[in-house]
C-alpha cells in the first residue's frame, strides 16, 4: 500500500500512538484489565481504515460475528492493508511505551494514570472519529473470546 503526503501525516507515530492509547483506554475501561497488544495494534489498524471505521457499529452489544457477515467488505480491507498499516501502527506504539504514556506487564499493555485526557475533543472530525472508533473496538475486540478467533475472523495474522 502506496502512502499519499497527507496519509504519512495523518500516520506519524505520535497519532499512532494515541490510537493505541485510546485501545488501551477502551480495554481497560470495559474489563478493568490490560489490553493485550494484538488488540491494540488490531483496533488501531482498523480505525485508521475509513472503510472499516464507517461501518463500526454504534454499540458494543453488536455480535463481531454477524457484523462482519454483513460487512464483508472488512475483511478484504483488512487482509488488504493490515500490513502496511502495522508498519504504520508499529512506531507509534514504540512511541506510546518510550514515552511511558503506556506500560507493558505480564499479561498486556496499561496506561499511565493521566497520561492522556480521557475525553477527545481536540482535532479535526476525521481525527477525533478515529480516536473514537479505536476505543470502540479497544472495548469490542475481545468481546467474542478468543484473539486468535477474532484476528482469523477478520483475516489476518497475529
Amino acid at each position: 500500500m502506496e502512502l499519499s503526503r497527507e496519509e504519512r501525516a495523518l500516520y506519524n507515530p505520535a497519532f499512532t500512538a494515541l490510537l493505541c492509547i485510546r485501545a488501551v483506554q477502551g480495554h481497560e475501561k470495559a474489563y478493568k484489565t490490560p489490553c493485550p497488544l494484538p488488540v491494540a495494534v488490531t483496533a488501531s489498524i482498523m480505525a485508521l481504515q475509513p472503510a472499516v471505521r464507517h461501518a463500526l457499529p454504534a454499540t458494543t452489544g453488536t455480535g463481531l460475528m454477524g457484523w462482519l457477515e454483513a460487512n464483508q467488505h472488512v475483511r478484504v480491507e483488512m487482509s488488504r492493508n493490515a500490513t502496511a498499516l502495522a508498519a504504520v501502527v508499529r512506531p507509534g506504539l514504540l512511541f506510546a511505551l518510550q514515552s511511558r504514556a503506556v506500560f507493558c506487564t505480564t499479561t498486556g499493555l496499561s496506561l499511565k494514570p493521566r497520561a492522556v485526557p480521557q475525553t477527545i475533543g481536540d482535532g479535526t472530525r476525521e481525527t477525533r472519529a478515529i480516536q473514537q472508533a479505536a476505543l470502540l473496538l479497544g472495548r469490542w475486540l475481545p468481546s467474542t473470546g478468543s484473539l486468535g478467533t477474532v484476528l482469523t475472523l477478520l483475516g489476518v495474522q497475529p
